[in-house]
């Protein structure tokens, strides 16, 4: 029974601690594009490897 003391502030402080956390990702902008970077992944670089052969033969 005395662990519940000490256990049932630390479960009510992480989890705080958690909520802070998600709040503070969701006014950073964390969750604004969920599908840009497994679509950046799919997309051809062939325009920057164009760019980057130009610049070598200068």
């Amino acid at each position: 029974m005395t662990n519940l003391i000490f256990l049932i502030p630390a479960a009510l402080f992480l989890g705080g601690m958690s909520l802070i956390g998600f709040l503070w990702a969701l006014r950073s902008g964390q969750y604004e594009d969920l599908d840009g970077a497994s679509q950046r992944i799919l997309m051809d670089d062939e325009k920057e490897e164009e760019a980057a052969r130009a610049a070598k033969m200068r």
